[in-house]
């Protein structure tokens, strides 16, 4: 008997993840139950042989294990089959990846609006690049002159569009780090690894793609020490991400946002939906 009530209160031992808490919570609803039992067993043992106590008749019933305990206890046990005592490293990276285009998306958004305030600086080049009369540079200075107002860019503009590029390529690098290192089943094995060495979980480590560096490393809470992934070939995982400015260029000459943006389509395609190319 007492080695079953300790084996169950093991079970009640701190924990971070949701399959343990019902494990905890379940376990330790029926070892209330049996806590009071023995009580009352040993209750009865006492005063049944003196003769000088009695109970109402009633309290064998409040220490009864309810079929309701029984189900919530089973099923806490067939949840820890998924349980994962050092965390879910792939979650974490995803989460973190998730993240980052989150983020990625409100620089986009931040760009496109910007674009599109200035994008009426496309429609002079056109002009001018295009006019190929004394007639026709007449015209592009008076189109100028009637709309310089709307033609100037300000500083705040620039600063902005130039902010939001920095930024769009920073989350896009971070999130493509991390899809990358979490669709690596070998990268993913060394880091979880890792955290086993350090004893600890993945919700509790510091994940980081660092440029310079050009790894993805993961920092613990029990130690200094990094474990890292490289990107850029130097390892075994196969992960060698980085490309040449001519190839990031193709790849979004080819996207559907350049495609359907004021280069990609023409200026009075992406503003009127005229003179567009099939």
């Amino acid at each position: 008997m007492k080695k079953m009530i300790l084996s169950l209160l093991v079970l009640s031992s701190v924990a971070q993840s949701s399959e343990l808490d019902n494990l905890i919570n379940t376990s330790s609803a029926i070892v209330d139950q049996i806590d009071k039992g023995i009580k009352l067993v040993g209750a009865a043992q006492e005063y049944s042989h003196h003769g000088d106590a009695l109970s109402d008749g009633s309290m064998s019933s409040t220490a009864y294990i309810t079929s309701e305990q029984l189900q919530a206890y089973n099923s806490a046990l067939s949840g820890m089959s998924s349980y994962q005592a050092f965390g879910d490293l792939r979650a974490v990276i995803n989460d973190k990846a998730n993240t980052e285009l989150v983020l990625m998306d409100e620089a986009i958004d931040t760009f496109t609006e910007v674009v599109v305030d200035m994008i009426a600086v496309q429609q002079v080049a056109e002009m001018a690049e295009t006019a190929a009369s004394p007639q026709e540079e007449a015209d592009v200075q008076t189109f100028v002159e009637l709309n310089q107002e709307v033609l100037t860019i300000t500083q705040e503009e620039v600063d902005t569009y130039n902010t939001s590029m920095d930024d769009i390529e920073t989350h896009a690098n971070n999130a493509s780090a991390y899809i990358a290192v979490a669709n690596n089943d070998q990268a993913v094995e060394f880091l979880e690894q890792g955290i086993e060495n350090a004893n600890t979980t993945a919700e509790q480590t510091t994940i980081f793609y660092d440029a310079n560096q050009q790894w993805v490393a993961m920092g613990y809470n029990t130690t200094r020490n990094l474990t890292a992934v490289y990107l850029n070939g130097n390892d075994n995982f196969g992960l060698d991400l980085y490309i040449s400015e001519a190839d990031v260029l193709l790849a979004g000459s080819e996207s559907e946002y350049y495609l359907t943006g004021p280069t990609g389509s023409g200026y009075n395609c992406f503003m009127f939906g005229t003179e567009c190319e099939l």
